[in-house]
């Protein structure tokens, strides 16, 4: 136990694996003990010394408590290194996961492990791991490596690691529960005065949420016990964890209790032209091109964005609800003190329910027939509809009769890890095999069938009453042209379920060897240590397999984004990698410490690749306050199995505006007719409402591997025993990175330059839209196809005072400089840089040029810890305000160019105050609250799909108000 915590202090005060968020030091002075070896994360060499070439930061069990949060994601997004990615506030592209980003490159560029042992994929439609197989309270520690690592773990970790040290040593009874929720005053802002204004004339729509007392609750409870058998030389360490979260929606915020859109004098309150009381648009007759919608008495009258447009917002989730259940078992025995055996196993049962506005009818064709018996007078002679001549309209209308889409997931996911570990003379040995697989399920609720639809809006007349054309006798006409008439017989056959199921199954064995092999005399004579060395063997397999249902695969789940097929796959590979650690120079003068490292691994994967990645890395201490570490490492990240496997069918992509639509295009008709406009569709077009259009998505089984090369430099001072400052350089670039071109540039240089390499991906409808139909689409397959650049300055600095009978005071300081972030979509068509920035379709959630997190925990000798925090988020602007013209798209209309109201996301500071009582060492309560100030969050229209809800970024600032949160804790 000594030794535990004379390793955490260590890690915590000298700052060698890097910054600690948490200086919160026991009350009782550490006992001093020999220090023996062990593996830090980015090296398998045991090592006395804890200071690595790669930085490393640190966040032990005490700096996640004092966060107060539960969710693993959101302990990393609070970092300034991490990028907000998948999580509980994802909404309208969720996956049912968690996952962390390190430098924005992307999850599926971190590597995430588990006391050293990779993590299993996280579902059949995101391979990246869920953080939400990893139980916060029984994290011992947290370790965030910069920089590629692949030559020691392997695929994947191109922008580094993050590896969670779990309990597994615990002897006792440890019982906690936690209780949290937010509360929230609502502003009254503009979003308020819209709203107020809109509800004016439609009250059914736009109304405001009062202040919240208590909301969006979150409890969790957990059991972590264990002893020791077989006279100490076993343990056994079991822990329990339940955990549910309620819904939040967005109506129960003033700022996103409507949806908001750009104008050149402010937000303005927008919404769907999908209403609850339908939008035709007819497409022949007299009246061609015009839009309407029906009224109470069933008559027609021209559509009025004001008054009819229906405000998709409140309905949707803002927080997820989940329930998870879990249950962790570590078990190790030492045969004797040379040989142990030990063993992991996990097991993590999740529930989640994603809801957005209710479905309906999104653009299907109809013809109104003269005989129609749902269609009043007055509308037939709107729309010109004689018995001779037929009307063909397009329709849309709001399933507000069958409620909010919904999307249910569920991952249960299964880990087993058995090895066996010791030494062999002066060599050390772990030979291990873990078996991993989640199972995954998604159910589809309140979507309508297009299929379905199609036939219900084909209506006749027989003998006096409303009949399907079809002749279907299951079939049920849908009556859309007079307000309550929908009955619960309609909806009976046009809502129907969607179903997808599948698995990813992981498995491995390896085995690694390693050595000082100065006690064989291998020694520079100027140094006193000898080489280390290490080297290993693992053999991977991965399999995934995603099945869905008939309706998913034909796309018939209207408004669901299109089809989406079944994926099976898997790939194996064997790894051979090894690692050496050189002492040059110990202790003379200027030289306290010179030291070489390396390491090289190479890949065979089955599907052909093979690939080599190495790392060099260099530490210098000249006097032992001052040490000077440098890295290069080469590393890969092979392509999944979803970008190998999936089958191509159409996926929406977001786009400000279709530039060939309306009927003033901003685009020329000879630009327009490079995209296949035709002449006489031109200015007669239709635009998506909704700012979505069709693109073709899927995989691709010749893609390469990607390869990355990062570099870092960094200083580590420690002018005294309490005080450490680090400064570290990162530099990471990716080449051939997989990814689909976005759909958006391909528009944009197929209407710049005619070039027949991007004109040929796209495909205009027979009305020349991109989204009508599903023949009108862009190419978007999945490609080796550009790079990725990043790269910037991490600071940190620790403190701790020392203040006589008033205890100790301590300070942490994280923060991160970021001076580059730019890709190259297509390989000699330049980048773009999106530091600073933030947007819909390039950029995505807000890259912030500087990010810092400071803490300051006064330890009193009362047993009372008080921690005070401030994070801080820069400002970031719009995407379309940089003079690159790949982010511009030389957009300067209206809303979206220099006038844009939401043309800057203003700087965030938060304050977050928590207080702990201890009680005889054993019992603790902690009460605490995140953004003591209630700040809101900075408001934008330009929300990237999966990243963006609720007119803001809920994962990159704290969207929900102050959260108030309660925590007990009991050992025994």
């Amino acid at each position: 136990m000594a030794m535990e915590k004379l390793l955490s202090r260590s890690i915590r005060m000298i700052c060698a694996s890097g910054m600690a968020f948490g200086m919160q030091a026991a009350h009782a002075q550490q006992a001093e003990a020999p220090m023996t070896k062990v593996e830090v994360t980015g090296s398998r060499i045991p090592t006395v010394n804890l200071e690595g070439t790669s930085p490393v930061t640190t966040i032990t069990a005490k700096d996640i408590k004092t966060d107060g949060v539960r969710n693993v994601e959101s302990l990393l997004n609070n970092m300034p290194q991490v990028f907000a990615d998948q999580g509980g506030n994802v909404v309208n592209g969720s996956t049912g996961t968690a996952t962390v980003n390190l430098r924005g490159l992307g999850a599926e560029r971190t590597l995430v492990l588990v006391n050293g042992k990779r993590l299993p994929m996280g579902s059949p439609t995101n391979t990246a791991a869920d953080l939400n197989q990893i139980p916060a309270p029984l994290i011992k520690r947290v370790e965030v490596l910069t920089g590629g690592a692949g030559a020691v773990y392997g695929s994947d970790a191109v922008s580094g690691v993050v590896n969670f040290i779990m309990q597994d040593n615990f002897q006792g009874i440890q019982v906690e529960a936690n209780m949290s929720g937010f509360n929230h005053q609502q502003n009254g802002g503009d979003i308020a005065r819209l709203v107020s204004e809109r509800g004016a004339s439609n009250p059914s729509q736009f109304s405001l949420p009062g202040d919240k007392g208590w909301d969006g609750k979150s409890r969790d409870a957990s059991l972590l016990m264990g002893s020791n058998f077989a006279d100490n030389k076993g343990n056994a360490t079991l822990f329990f964890s339940y955990k549910k979260e309620d819904e939040l929606l967005q109506a129960d915020r003033d700022f996103s209790s409507c949806t908001v859109s750009s104008t050149a004098t402010g937000f303005a309150c927008g919404g769907s032209g999908t209403n609850a009381t339908g939008r035709i648009q007819a497409l022949s007759g007299p009246n061609k091109g015009k839009v309407y919608t029906v009224d109470a008495s069933g008559n027609a009258r021209i559509f009025n964005n004001a008054l009819d447009q229906y405000n998709f917002g409140p309905i949707n989730h803002y927080q997820r609800p989940s329930e998870r259940y879990g249950f962790n078992a570590n078990i190790h025995y030492d045969v004797n003190d040379k040989m142990r055996i030990y063993s992991d196993f996990s097991f993590h049962d999740d529930r989640t329910v994603a809801q957005i506005a209710p479905g309906g009818i999104f653009g299907n064709s109809a013809i109104l027939r003269n005989d129609n018996p749902f269609l009043s007078q007055q509308l037939k002679d709107t729309l010109g509809i004689t018995a001779a001549n037929p009307v063909e309209v397009v329709v849309n209308r709001r399933n507000v009769e069958g409620g909010g889409r919904q999307s249910e997931y569920r991952n249960t996911s299964f880990r087993e890890l058995f090895g066996v570990k010791g030494e062999l003379g002066i060599w050390s040995y772990d030979v291990y095999a873990q078996s991993a697989k989640v199972i995954y399920s998604q159910s589809e609720e309140n979507y309508f069938s297009s299929q379905r639809i199609d036939k219900a809006l084909d209506v006749i007349n027989v003998n006096g009453k409303a009949a399907c054309a079809s002749g279907d006798a299951a079939c049920v006409p849908y009556n859309v042209y007079q307000l309550g008439a929908i009955t619960p017989e309609m909806l009976g056959y046009l809502q129907i379920p969607g179903m997808r199921k599948g698995s990813t199954e992981q498995q491995f064995q390896g085995a690694t060897i390693g050595a000082d092999l100065g006690e064989y005399g291998w020694k520079v004579p100027t140094a006193k240590s000898g080489v280390g060395v290490s080297f290993g063997f693992e053999h991977r397999r991965e399999k995934l397999e995603l099945m869905t249902d008939a309706a998913t695969q034909a796309g018939d789940l209207s408004g669901s984004g299109g089809p989406t097929g079944g994926v099976t796959g898997q790939y194996s590979v064997r790894d051979y990698f090894g690692e050496t650690k050189l002492p040059l120079i110990e202790d003379m003068a200027f030289a306290k410490l010179l030291q070489l490292e390396g390491s090289y691994r190479h890949s065979n994967y089955s599907t052909g690749n093979k690939t080599n990645t190495f790392g060099l890395g260099v530490i210098w201490s000249p006097i032992d306050q001052v040490r000077v570490r440098a890295t290069y490492q080469k590393a890969v990240r092979a392509p999944n199995l979803i970008e190998l496997y999936t089958p191509q069918g159409n996926n929406l992509f977001d786009m400000n505006a279709d530039p060939c639509a309306g009927e003033n295009p901003t685009a020329s008709l000879s630009a327009c007719q490079n995209t296949g406009v035709t002449a006489a569709q031109y200015g007669t077009i239709s635009d998506s409402p909704a700012g979505q259009y069709n693109y073709l998505q899927g995989g691709n089984a010749n893609l390469a591997p990607e390869k990355a090369k990062s570099k870092t430099f960094g200083l580590v001072l420690t002018p005294t025993r309490d005080l450490s400052v680090t400064v570290d350089y990162f530099d990471i670039k990716v080449d051939d990175k997989i990814d689909n071109v976005d759909p958006a540039t391909t528009l944009s240089k197929c209407l710049a330059t005619g070039d027949a390499r991007f004109c040929s991906l796209i495909t205009r409808d027979r009305t020349g839209s991109l989204w009508l139909f599903d023949n009108g689409r862009i190419v978007g397959t999945q490609q080796n196809i550009g790079s990725q650049h990043t790269r910037g300055v991490d600071l940190g600095a620790n403190y701790m005072m020392r203040l006589g009978e008033w205890g100790r005071f301590g300070l942490a300081f994280n923060g991160t400089y970021l001076d580059k972030l730019t890709t190259e979509e297509i390989k000699g068509e330049g980048e773009y840089d999106c530091v600073g920035y933030y947007g819909a379709n390039k950029c995505g959630s807000p890259n912030p040029k500087w990010r810092h997190k400071l803490r300051g925990t006064w330890s009193t000798p009362w047993n009372v810890d008080i921690a005070a925090t401030w994070r801080h988020l820069n400002s970031v602007e719009l995407q379309n305000l940089s003079d690159n013209p790949l982010l511009n798209d030389g957009d300067t209309s209206e809303g979206h160019g220099t006038n844009a109201v939401d043309r800057e996301l203003g700087k965030r500071d938060y304050l977050d105050l928590t207080a702990t009582y201890t009680y005889k060492r054993n019992y603790s309560i902690m009460l605490g609250i995140n953004n003591v100030f209630d700040r809101d969050p900075p408001l934008t229209s330009q929300l990237a799909t999966g990243l963006g809800n609720g007119n803001t970024y809920p994962s990159t600032y704290d969207a929900m108000g102050r959260r108030i949160f309660l925590s007990a804790s009991a050992r025994f």
